[in-house]
């Protein structure tokens, strides 16, 4: 997640919260890799941002992403940071998020495998939120969600 998450860094996941609250809008995620991911048998870990939530319809047109019919406006990504369709989420086509599913998008949007590829993720996938950077200790850090906001 390149932009605000690199290679070789470590993280603390608060496995707790989401047992009282559910995820947010915003909130950088540990989760199972889906089963169609090539590492899904070793049973390894993505990190990425939550973006679509439950019940929601997410849309991909003219390199941003909309959230019922509403564009999001995303702080913690660079301005003239884009956000292209993908094998799962294809230009203009929009999906409908089921009660327990969850879209999560990479903040190094052009080289992120994410929710675009596979689809959305299943509550039950989530391990935690990512809470606190320990390394290196140049970056080290609680990790804030930052906001995003709908026209």
């Amino acid at each position: 997640m390149y932009a605000n998450f690199y290679d070789k860094e470590f993280i603390l996941t608060d496995k707790i919260s989401y047992r009282f609250n559910p995820p947010k809008r915003g909130d950088v995620i540990i989760f199972r890799a889906p089963p169609s991911e090539p590492c899904a048998e070793t049973e390894c870990e993505y990190i990425k941002r939550i973006i679509g939530l439950p019940g929601e319809r997410i849309r991909i047109s003219n390199e941003s992403i909309f959230i019922n019919d509403k564009k999001l406006h995303e702080d913690y990504l660079p301005p003239d940071m884009k956000t292209n369709p993908g094998g799962f989420l294809k230009e203009g086509e929009t999906i409908l998020l089921g009660e327990d599913e969850y879209f999560v998008c990479g903040d190094n949007r052009p080289h992120s495998r994410d929710g675009r590829e596979f689809g959305p993720i299943k509550r039950q996938a989530i391990i935690g939120k990512a809470w606190l950077r320990y390394w290196p200790l140049s970056r080290s850090g609680i990790i804030n969600p930052g906001s995003s906001s709908q026209d």
